[in-house]
């Protein structure tokens, strides 16, 4: 088992169509009681605002984008203080490597060994299971 606040939930991401996005965002806002971090762009991140329970993102995906290795529209980022261990402790529980590091990203993808999306985003500073926002 790893140490307690190497990696965590950090946010819930759901895909939608452009013309859905508005509608959701207001749905999810008001369903959890939840607060956007920030104005709102192509994509948003909403947050609890008693830091309790983790993000839920929002992005827009195109009406015809095939996202690889998986058939469905939610997937976790998983936040992480130590994301390059954390990255291969997961490479070596049998994920896949989908989009690896890049300049300007804070983030690498992954998929489960079903094919099913992760992102380990670099969250180094974090508290477990807390956000500084």
């Amino acid at each position: 088992m790893s140490e307690p606040g190497k990696l965590w939930v950090g946010s819930v991401v759901i895909e939608t169509r452009p013309s859905s996005f508005h509608r959701l965002v207001k749905f999810w806002c008001e369903a959890l009681h939840y607060v956007p971090r920030e104005p709102l762009g192509d994509w948003a991140l909403l947050r609890d605002p008693l830091k309790s329970g983790p993000n839920i993102a929002i992005q827009q995906a195109p009406e015809s984008a095939e996202v690889p290795g998986s058939e469905g529209r939610f997937h976790l980022d998983l936040y992480s203080s130590d994301w390059k261990a954390e990255v291969q402790r997961l490479l070596g529980l049998g994920a896949t490597m989908v989009e690896p590091a890049k300049e300007g990203r804070d983030f690498i993808t992954l998929a489960d060994p079903d094919g099913n999306l992760l992102d380990v985003i670099d969250s180094s500073g974090y508290k477990f299971g807390q956000r500084d926002d």
